[in-house]
């Protein structure tokens, strides 16, 4: 915990369109890195929207049709992870703050203290909320929240969500499933798997009690002084650039779609503790033993998110059979927090892939 109480400033930007939201995000990060916002606790729910993670394949995780019939919004977000299915019964809360704030501290042990802090707000509405490793927050073993987050810099931002009324239906017919007879299985299990607020209290508490417990948590666990605050005109502005220039674009959400299915590429999964990583490559020279592009995806948090980008330049024009050196030597010489997966976990998604060779 902090040695006195630090004031965090308390914003709530309501039900915005999902991609409007994650910009949000962004320009609360690059704006709190150049120390001009405080640290921050922020309130946020979306209209329906399907959400893949950063370095998911769009058409793979998405039933694209569906979404579209729906009206249902396809999103990219900025933080690893798998894909979700918001709407209006879902409240997401994020931590944005500086890493002196609670110095000495890991990823891994504010992931801990976050999670924890989250599920002693839930307490306070009367549900046996308990942490669970890494980042869930269960109650009698099935999920009521979850998050994840990553350092950028010396900012850290942590996000999570509190599921408060939802039919795990409407998640399951946003996700690409590949045997239609597999549809029932996974509703069936996600059923077992979550458990709503209402679920537990027979009814949905109001929003704002739900913050509330939240902020009340927060505030005793870890120490700081939950304060209303306003958003400034500056990070409505930033939001706007960047959901214009990047975020918002199909494009920017279309980044990664379905690259096992261009002509010469070559893929291997790795699924791991930390997640699943796919490893989609093309190779090149006379021998077919340099690579020449290779695009990593999957389910796993990493910290920061654009590591992966610098782990794919830094494999391109490198022989085939230094592989894992290579991605080992990458790691130990890079800044980087990985939250779930692991060094080797990508090597051995690499070389599933190298193994398809005819």
């Amino acid at each position: 915990m902090v040695s006195e109480q630090k004031p965090f400033r308390v914003i709530d930007t309501g039900i915005r369109d999902g991609r409007a939201q994650i910009a949000f995000d962004q320009a609360l990060i690059d704006l709190h890195k150049d120390g001009e916002v405080p640290d921050t606790i922020r309130f946020l729910q979306f209209p329906p929207t399907a959400l893949i993670g950063r370095h998911q394949a769009l058409s793979q995780e998405l039933k694209l049709d569906y979404c579209h019939d729906n009206n249902i919004r396809t999103v990219r977000r900025i933080t690893g992870g798998g894909a979700l299915y918001f709407d209006e019964g879902q409240l997401g809360w994020e931590l944005l703050f500086h890493r002196a704030t609670f110095a000495g501290k890991s990823l891994g042990d504010l992931a801990c203290m976050i999670c924890e802090a989250a599920a002693s707000g839930l307490q306070k509405l009367g549900v046996d909320a308990r942490y669970r490793a890494p980042n869930d927050i269960e109650v009698e073993g099935r999920k009521i929240s979850g998050g994840g987050g990553f350092f950028d810099g010396n900012t850290l931002f942590y996000q999570g969500t509190v599921l408060v009324d939802m039919d795990p239906a409407d998640m399951i017919a946003t996700l690409n499933i590949p045997d239609p007879a597999l549809v029932k299985q996974f509703t069936e299990a996600a059923a077992q798997r979550i458990v709503t607020l209402k679920d537990c209290l027979g009814k949905a508490p109001d929003m704002a009690v739900i913050k509330q417990a939240l902020m009340d948590g927060f505030g005793e666990s870890l120490g700081i002084d939950p304060v209303a605050g306003n958003i400034s005109d500056r990070e409505e502005a930033e939001a706007k650039r960047l959901f214009d220039e990047e975020i918002g674009a199909d494009e920017f959400v279309a980044e990664i779609d379905n690259p096992a299915n261009a002509t010469g590429i070559l893929t291997g999964n790795h699924a791991g503790p930390g997640g699943r990583v796919a490893a989609h490559i093309r190779l090149e020279g006379a021998n077919q033993d340099r690579f020449r592009e290779i695009l990593i995806a999957g389910d796993f948090f990493v910290a920061p998110p654009r590591i992966v980008l610098d782990l794919e330049a830094a494999l391109r024009g490198t022989l085939t059979h230094d592989t894992r050196k290579t991605v080992l030597e990458f790691f130990a010489k890079t800044n980087v927090g990985l939250m779930t997966a692991a060094p080797e976990d990508f090597a051995t998604a690499i070389e599933n892939a190298l193994e398809t060779v005819a």
